[in-house]
């Protein structure tokens, strides 16, 4: 194990290739869901809101999930591009913090992404008014079943509502546990959410 993992992982200037190396830690130990992060947006009065997503990709442009853009999360995305992540992976008794700017990803990522999905999640893409009252639960098994025979046959296309989302971190910060609450703390940040790993300061926080 290298000095990513091992150690003081404080010895790492990317902060990119430290996620990589604890989330493919977290993918070995977390039971359900390792890519599992907390989403906080501010709605239109500037109160915040928060939920469980999961993450679909990352790489030094960002943080990658899905989903429809009509639904709380997407407008709210959309008045205020900036948002929050958290992940915390218990059984390794770790957390990331991840603040920065969001951006839509491109059509053909959307596209990419949305194909690969099981076909009973792609009707539900069609079916499912995210976030907007339901009346019981039979319209939305209606709504469903209207769907699946309208592409029982070939591809389901993706709705135009429906695709993803980069953070784009402007801070990002790594917490380790340790005994007696003295825990590890280390946060890079950038002024700008470039892609440049030498345009990231680096600082150490008491616990």
């Amino acid at each position: 194990m290298d000095n990513l993992t091992s150690g003081d992982f404080s010895e790492n200037d990317d902060p990119f290739a430290l996620f990589s190396a604890w989330l493919a830690e977290a993918e070995a130990a977390e039971i359900n869901d390792p890519n599992a992060m907390a989403l906080a947006t501010v709605d239109a009065s500037g109160l915040p809101d928060a939920r469980m997503v999961l993450l679909k990709s990352h790489d030094s442009h960002g943080f990658v999930f899905f989903t429809n853009e009509e639904s709380a999360k997407g407008r709210q995305l959309d008045a205020v591009p900036k948002a929050a992540l958290l992940f915390h992976w218990k059984s390794l008794r770790r957390q990331v913090r991840v603040r920065g700017l969001v951006e839509s990803v491109s059509e053909a990522e959307s596209d990419a992404y949305y194909t690969s999905r099981p076909r009973g999640s792609r009707i539900g893409a069609w079916a499912s008014q995210q976030s907007r009252p339901l009346e019981s639960r039979f319209a939305l098994e209606k709504a469903v079943a209207t769907y699946a025979a309208r592409y029982a046959i070939g591809e389901i296309p993706r709705p135009a509502y429906w695709h993803g989302y980069r953070v784009r971190p402007l801070a990002i910060e790594f917490w380790q546990d340790k005994p007696f609450r003295l825990h590890e703390r280390i946060r890079f940040e950038r002024d700008i959410a470039g892609e440049s790993v030498t345009s990231w300061s680096k600082s150490r926080l008491y616990p």
